[in-house]
């Protein structure tokens, strides 16, 4: 039962990181046009 002190901190901290990390993504337009660079890379210009 100790652990549950240890762990609920653990993935609260977790989720705040992967979450800032999704925002950080989303904020630098890591999403913007995702498409067109999937053509880029097939097209060989």
């Amino acid at each position: 039962m100790d652990i549950l002190f240890l762990l609920v901190p653990f993935s609260v901290v977790l989720v705040l990181v992967i979450l800032g990390g999704l925002w950080w993504a989303v904020d630098r337009g890591q999403f913007e046009d995702v498409d067109r660079e999937g053509e880029r890379i097939l097209n060989n210009d």
